[in-house]
């Protein structure tokens, strides 16, 4: 299954998740305003859930008009605002957050994962597979703005890459697995 198909029918996500894809569209406001309407999302309250389904729709519709490098953004801006529990003091704790996060935000059937494979500090590598109905820029996006939000110490770079050697949403599979490394200052 690729990205914008919930995995089952009754899948809800709360407002506030919702919500937070409108602010993230700084500068495109009226067309997130628009897009949500579209796909009955208008009028959203935190404390309310929402079919995910619409609302993988909203993201969709995002994609065909403002591209994968919005869907990026949006990805980005998620963790950026969000408050996290003091014990949350590393890449790693952060990277499988991510999940915890995700399945306190959804609920009412099936609706997949994130989930830490790999974690070498020693290495300077993390491996998350993404299994989940999100755009895949978007995941990206999110696990960015986690991997530099609680970066290694020391560390002065830190990337994030679609792993093409295993399956992708990109090519209709329900998952993505991405690279997570870093350098840090003393390695050129």
């Amino acid at each position: 299954m690729a990205s914008f198909i919930a995995f089952a029918p009754n899948v809800e996500v709360n407002g506030e998740t919702v919500v937070s894809i409108v602010n993230a569209m700084a500068g495109f406001e009226a067309i997130a305003h628009q897009l949500f309407k579209k796909n009955g999302l208008d009028n959203i309250k935190s404390g309310n859930w929402y079919s995910q389904q619409n609302w993988l729709n909203v993201f969709k519709d995002i994609k065909e008009k403002l591209g994968d490098k919005t869907l990026l953004v949006i990805g980005k801006a998620i963790p950026e605002n969000a408050n996290f529990p003091a014990e949350i003091d590393s890449l790693e704790k952060a990277l499988n957050s991510i999940n915890v996060a995700y399945h306190m935000n959804h609920r009412g059937g099936e609706i997949g994962y994130y989930k830490l494979v790999k974690y070498s500090y020693k290495e300077k590598i993390a491996l998350m597979e993404c299994k989940n109905t999100y755009p895949s820029h978007f995941d990206r996006g999110i696990i960015t703005a986690m991997a530099r939000k609680f970066k290694p110490e020391g560390a002065i770079t830190i990337d994030v890459s679609l792993d093409n050697t295993k399956p992708t949403r990109l090519k209709g599979s329900d998952s993505c697995t991405y690279f997570i490394d870093w350098r840090d200052k003393t390695k050129n």
